[in-house]
């Protein structure tokens, strides 16, 4: 026997059969499986959103690596530009159109870094010093055009000399903002070429001083040698002694020369063939060039002499140079002593001749000093004082 349940309709209020039976009309969803079902369309939509924020966090992650990778990159970079402007004498600075430091790379000026950022260059620079840069660059400003000048900047270690280029700094739409300067310590360049400037100078008077000694020489040997072959001997020879002079200047930058130095420059082939016949002595002393110049003439005329007339002529003979200071004090005068010994006897001098003018009348008259000459029958003697003010003092 069938059971049939009914029910009333929530809408009509009829009552209507409910029935299990293969023909009876299906049975309505229940609140629990309307329930399971919205959960899991929830459950399948988070699931979902959670892929795509974790997809989107792995793509924010990877951006975020190439970012702090290619910041690393651009401080590495900065680091080398910086080392590199600190290791130079190149500086390079921003300022704005009120000519204020908005950035700088290096101290500058005598000045560290923060004080020069945020301040101008009314601020900073000397009145005087700082008018024409000023001034250029605010001509840069209005004209757009870039500059380039060399200025001179007192500052506590001196006047320092800066090459500056000034360039217009425009923002993204290209109106000028202010300037970007690059200024380069020039300093030791232009004291090169004030050191150079004078050398020449120098040069140039030395060099119309060595043509009037050498006219000299030419015509004093010409006058006392009675043949060509006689003439371009002497004449060589004391050219050869004023070169050896001047490789000592040179060798000294033209500062001075040594006395020692000198002296064995002027008797080298002397000492070469016998240097026991030779003694030299004296201690550490420096003569300026004039003087060595014209000092190292009378010793190859006193050397030649000897080598002709007097104690190197004989193979017995024997010849002591011996220079000192008068006393122990800088501003004392220099004595220097050539004497010859059993040599062959001297005779009475009759006349004089150019080897004389140079020992006797140049070292007077050129340096000041006092010079005695004495052909004394043992052998030639020769007392010469040079003045202090012909002596360097110690470097």
């Amino acid at each position: 026997m069938q059971l049939t349940k009914r029910a009333t309709s929530p809408l009509t209020g009829s009552i209507e059969p409910l029935s299990n039976g293969a023909g009876a009309q299906a049975q309505r969803p229940g609140p629990k499986l309307v329930e399971n079902t919205m959960g899991r369309e929830i459950a399948a939509t988070g699931e979902s959103e959670a892929a795509g924020l974790a997809r989107e966090c792995e793509r924010l992650r990877a951006q975020l690596d190439a970012q702090a990778a290619e910041l690393n990159l651009l401080r590495a970079r900065f680091a080398r530009y910086e080392t590199a402007l600190r290791g130079s004498h190149v500086t390079v600075y921003t300022q704005d159109r009120d000519l204020r430091y908005t950035s700088i790379s290096n101290p500058m000026f005598g000045r560290p870094i923060h004080d020069i950022l945020g301040r101008s260059d009314e601020e900073i620079l000397p009145r005087d010093a700082g008018a024409g840069a000023i001034a250029l660059k605010r001509e840069v400003l209005a004209t757009g055009e870039p500059k380039s000048v060399e200025v001179a900047i007192e500052d506590a270690s001196g006047v320092r000399w800066h090459d500056l280029r000034i360039e217009p700094l425009r923002n993204a739409a290209g109106a000028i903002v202010g300037l970007t300067c690059a200024s380069i310590d020039v300093t030791e360049r232009k004291e090169g070429e004030a050191h150079l400037r004078l050398l020449l100078r120098e040069l140039t008077h030395r060099s119309k001083n060595l043509l009037a000694v050498i006219q000299a020489m030419a015509r004093q040997t010409a006058r006392h040698t009675g043949s060509v072959e006689g003439f371009l001997d002497q004449f060589g020879a004391r050219l050869q002694a004023l070169a050896a002079s001047h490789d000592l200047l040179v060798r000294e930058s033209w500062y001075g020369a040594s006395m020692g130095e000198l002296v064995r420059s002027q008797l080298a082939s002397y000492i070469e063939k016998d240097a026991a016949r030779i003694a030299i002595q004296g201690p550490p002393v420096a003569l300026k060039p004039e003087a060595a110049q014209n000092l190292g003439l009378a010793l190859h005329e006193l050397a030649v002499n000897a080598a002709t007339f007097g104690a190197l002529s004989v193979p017995g003979g024997r010849l002591s140079i011996v220079w000192d200071r008068e006393d122990d004090s800088d501003q004392s005068a220099l004595t220097l002593d050539w004497r010859e010994t059993h040599g062959p006897k001297v005779a009475e001098r009759r006349t004089k001749g150019f080897g004389s003018m140079v020992i006797e009348r140049n070292l007077s008259r050129v340096l000041g000093a006092d010079v005695r000459l004495d052909f004394d029958p043992d052998g030639v003697r020769c007392h010469i004082v040079i003045p202090a003010n012909q002596i360097l003092t110690t470097r």
